[in-house]
C-alpha cells in the first residue's frame, strides 16, 4: 500500500539517525504485525549499517485483546521465566531497542480495569530490573510508528480506509522530516542543534519552579530539582553513541521536584493507556501527588495509572513544546502518545530519567529520590499545552521570567 522507496528512506533515517546500530550491535525490533514490510525493510538497513543480528518481536493487537478477553487473571499475569532470561540476555549482549508503535487507540475499552491494571503491574515487575537500561541510556532505544488501517480511520474518520492509511503515512512522514526529495538524516541533524540551543537557554536559567496558566483551567506550578538537567533532541548513550529516542519529537523537557508540584492541570488531549482512551481529564496535586481526578471518559485507566504503584501518583517530567510547532501545526488528532506529546507541553506520571539531574545515571533509587527525583513503573505522558498557555519561571535569586506567552516560546 505504501510506497516502498518511502518505507525505505524513513527505514534508513529510523536504523541510522534514530537507534544508530553500532557496527557489531544487536538489534531488537518491536513491532506489531501489520508493520511487516516496514520492519522488512528496518531489517535490511540494519544489516547493511553493520548490525551483528537483528531480532524481531511480533505482536498483533487483536490476538492480544482475546487474551486478555479470555485468560483468567493467573494465566494473564504470569510472565514465564524464558522471558525474563531473554531480556536479560539481551542486556548482557548490549543491544540497541528499536520500537514500531502500531497501536490500536481504545481496543480494550470494554475490558475489566482490573485484570489489565494486574497484568500491566504483572509486565512492569518482571520487567522492572531491566528498565534502568534504557532509562538512564546504557544501550540506544528509538520508538517510530506507521499506522495500520483502524487506527487511520480513526486519525480520519472521513476517508475510506485506504485514504486513510495513506492520508496517516504522509502525516507521519511529514512529522519525521522525510519527503521523496529531503535528506531527512541533515535535516534531523540540524534539528536537533536547534533541540541543544533551546535547552542550553533553559539550563543556564536554572530555574527554581515553572507556573503554568490557561483559560481552561490549568494553574499549575511545578518545582524543579535542584541540579536538573533540561534535554532535548538527540541523545548519547553510556557507550558514547549518539541516537534519537522519538522520532518524532519537538520537546525540550526535565525533572520535577517529586514533592514539589502543586495545582490542577487539564489534559487537552487524550491519552491512550492500557488499551483504553482518558478523554477530557483533569489532575489536581499537592506537594507532589496527585489527591484528585476526574475524566469523562476512560477514568477507570486514569486511576489505575495513579494507582498502578506507590509513585505513579507523582510527576517524572516537564516537557515543552511551542503551539505553533510542526507537529501541532498539522491540526491532527493521532490519538498515540508519540506525535500528540510533540503537539503540546506535557507531563509524565511515573518515573523520571535519571539524566534528567547531574549525576543521575551513577545514582541508586535511594540516591534519585533524595536528589528529587520520581522512581516507578510508570511513565506516562500527557499533553496539556494550548495556544492560551502561559509559563513564567521563578529563579533562585527570585527573578520572574515570561517563558511562554500565548502557548508559544518568547525567550
Amino acid at each position: 500500500m505504501f510506497d516502498q522507496n518511502l518505507l525505505k528512506k524513513y527505514a534508513r533515517l529510523a536504523i541510522r539517525n534514530g537507534v544508530n546500530v553500532a557496527k557489531g550491535q544487536l538489534l531488537v525490533i518491536k513491532a506489531e504485525v501489520s508493520s511487516v514490510d516496514f520492519v522488512r525493510h528496518l531489517v535490511e538497513e540494519a544489516y547493511e549499517y553493520g548490525a551483528k543480528e537483528v531480532v524481531v518481536l511480533w505482536s498483533d493487537a487483536f490476538i492480544d485483546r482475546l487474551n486478555v478477553k479470555h485468560q483468567d487473571v493467573e494465566t494473564l499475569t504470569r510472565i514465564p521465566q524464558w522471558i525474563i532470561d531473554r531480556q536479560q540476555d539481551f542486556v548482557d549482549r548490549g543491544v540497541c531497542f528499536l520500537h514500531v508503535s502500531s497501536e490500536v487507540p481504545g481496543l480494550l475499552k470494554d475490558m475489566d480495569p482490573s485484570k489489565l491494571k494486574q497484568r500491566t503491574m504483572a509486565v512492569s515487575k518482571a520487567m522492572e530490573p531491566f528498565r534502568y537500561y534504557t532509562m538512564s541510556d546504557v544501550g540506544q532505544w528509538t520508538i517510530v510508528a506507521l499506522p495500520n488501517p483502524t487506527w487511520a480511520k480513526m486519525i480520519f474518520p472521513d476517508l475510506d480506509e485506504e485514504a486513510a492509511m495513506q492520508a496517516s503515512f504522509e502525516a507521519m512522514l511529514k512529522a519525521v522530516r522525510v519527503d521523496k526529495d529531503n535528506d531527512p538524516i541533515a535535516e534531523w541533524d540540524q534539528h536537533n542543534e536547534t533541540l541543544h540551543r533551546h535547552s542550553a537557554l533553559l539550563n543556564n536559567y536554572n530555574f527554581k519552579s515553572l507556573h503554568f496558566k490557561n483559560s481552561l483551567g490549568t494553574d499549575l506550578v511545578v518545582d524543579l530539582a535542584i541540579n536538573h538537567i533540561w534535554a532535548g533532541g538527540s541523545s548519547t548513550s553510556q557507550k558514547g553513541i549518539v541516537f534519537n529516542p522519538n522520532m518524532p519529537t519537538e520537546e525540550v523537557f526535565t525533572m520535577p521536584k517529586r514533592d514539589g508540584v502543586n495545582g490542577v492541570v487539564v489534559a487537552t488531549k487524550p491519552l491512550s493507556y492500557q488499551g483504553k482512551l482518558i478523554e477530557n481529564f483533569k489532575i489536581e496535586f499537592k506537594d507532589g501527588k496527585a489527591v484528585k481526578w476526574e475524566a469523562e471518559k476512560g477514568e477507570d485507566a486514569l486511576t489505575n495509572l495513579i494507582h498502578l504503584d506507590d509513585n505513579s501518583s507523582y510527576l517524572g517530567e516537564v516537557a515543552l513544546i511551542s503551539h505553533d510547532s510542526p507537529i501541532s501545526n498539522l491540526n491532527l488528532l493521532f490519538y498515540n502518545t508519540l506525535f500528540d506529546e510533540n503537539a503540546s507541553c506535557h507531563l509524565a506520571l511515573g518515573a523520571a530519567y535519571p539524566s534528567n539531574v547531574k549525576g543521575g545515571i551513577e545514582m541508586s533509587k535511594e540516591e534519585l529520590l533524595k536528589a528529587g527525583a520520581n522512581v516507578s513503573m510508570a511513565h506516562s505522558d500527557f499533553m496539556f499545552g494550548s495556544a492560551c498557555m502561559s509559563i513564567v519561571g521563578t529563579t533562585f535569586d527570585q527573578q520572574e521570567v515570561v517563558i511562554f506567552k500565548d502557548g508559544n516560546f518568547v525567550i
